[in-house]
């Protein structure tokens, strides 16, 4: 009994990896997702679009600007007049100014606040495009993950037809032993023991390359001790038919980018006010009649208006306007396209549905066949050739079968895909 005891306990505490862990599609899809390298580049958007709020943001500073010139003139500025008993100092004609300005804006017509828009709607069109890159993950895995089950059910309708074709060589082998059979009869066998043997090896070898990719994919651990869970066949995705694809999440942020740039074409032309100060140093200062070093300053209110910019308004308007549209149909293309591949999808599930229906009925009768094939071997009125053939029959319809469970599902799925549903 303690023996028993220690034996269960031994089983529980052995590491998950020894049975094979279990795992699902979700599963595989999220960590594929979380280990793609591409998922890095939300947080490089998320700082570029923080580093240029933040330069926006500093419009509102108050600017400065230093500037300063040396010149020489061939006349300088003279009263034409003369004053008795006074000397009127002459400017020199080389002339030296320092000047530092402090620019406050008042009011930038909306200029820095479009911008900051701007800024958003374009993280948000890169943050859309990620996710767009990202999605496709979700059909890699799928054709990972349910070619793996195919395999797995052929490899497990190969190991019962090695059974059954152990099962005839031994029952012909003994019919050898009694002079009802010959030789040929058992290597015919023999042959097709060995064909089984070959495809086995085939399937487990493309089994352990699928299982090599989507490790890699999800940065996960899969192995062929892993065991993959069939999904569950949700038929609700063939009347739920609205489309959720990140593309349209994409359509609708390059919309609002073309929004922001229109307001801030409008917002470069209206008028813009400005507090400023100047202070300098040079030779002549703001007294022109000195002839002499002198620091000055000056401030005031300013008021700029480029209308140039409305020379072009309408064009810039027209070319984002032509934008919107233009993406406006590929949005329309997109969603028209995406609804003839759901009603293909659509008929391809009822097709599938449609003759799995009729599946059981066929190995039924193959079944019958091979039974009445393998009497007929006893009696002797039927070549083991014949019995091979029907023993083949067999294992083709239960392997159409298996396939037509894993595509049926695998459709499903890829209608789920084509409607983020």
């Amino acid at each position: 009994m303690k023996q028993l005891i220690l034996y269960s306990m031994v089983l529980i505490c052995l590491p998950l990896s020894v049975f094979g862990q279990r795992i699902n599609l979700d599963d595989c899809q999220t960590k594929a997702r979380a280990n793609y390298p591409l998922v890095k580049q939300y947080s490089l958007i998320e700082q570029t679009a923080q580093y240029n709020i933040s330069n926006a943001n500093k419009g509102y500073l108050p600017q400065l600007t230093l500037s300063a010139k040396g010149t020489y003139q061939s006349q300088v500025t003279k009263l034409p007049i003369t004053i008795p008993n006074m000397t009127i100092p002459e400017l020199s004609k080389d002339q030296y100014q320092a000047v530092v300005e402090a620019n406050q804006v008042i009011w930038d017509g909306g200029n820095i606040s479009a911008q900051k828009k701007i800024t958003n709607a374009n993280t948000e069109v890169e943050k859309k495009k990620l996710e767009v890159d990202l999605y496709t993950l979700n059909d890699r895995v799928n054709q990972l993950y349910f070619g793996i089950l195919l395999l797995n059910e052929q490899l497990r309708q190969n190991d019962i037809l090695q059974n059954e074709l152990q099962t005839n060589y031994n029952r012909i082998a003994s019919y050898k032993q009694n002079g009802i059979a010959n030789q040929s009869d058992l290597d015919a066998l023999k042959v097709e023991q060995i064909n089984a043997q070959q495809r086995k090896t085939e399937l487990e070898s493309t089994r352990k390359s699928y299982f090599i990719m989507l490790s890699a994919l999800t940065g996960t651990s899969i192995d062929e001790k892993s065991e993959l869970s069939k999904p569950e066949m949700n038929l609700t995705s063939l009347t739920e038919t609205t489309n959720h694809r990140p593309e349209l999440g994409l359509f609708a942020a390059q919309n609002k980018l073309f929004e922001s740039q229109k307001e801030l074409l409008n917002a470069g032309n209206r008028p813009k006010v400005s507090a400023f100060i100047q202070g300098g140093y040079g030779r002549p200062g703001m007294n022109m009649l000195t002839n002499a070093f002198s620091e000055f300053y000056i401030g005031g209110i300013r008021l700029s208006w480029n209308l140039s910019g409305f020379y072009t308004q309408k064009n810039n308007v027209n070319k984002l306007e032509t934008s919107k549209k233009s993406n406006d149909i590929q949005k329309e293309t997109f969603l028209f396209n995406a609804d003839l591949k759901t009603k293909q999808q659509q008929t391809e599930i009822e097709k599938l549905q449609s003759t799995l229906s009729s599946d059981d009925e066929i190995i039924r009768l193959r079944e019958n066949i091979k039974k009445s094939a393998s009497v007929k071997v006893d009696n002797g009125t039927l070549t083991v050739t014949d019995l091979i053939r029907e023993i083949n029959a067999e294992d083709q319809a239960k392997q159409l079968k298996s396939l037509h469970e894993i595509q049926l599902i695998m459709s499903v799925y890829q209608l789920k895909n084509n409607i983020n549903n």
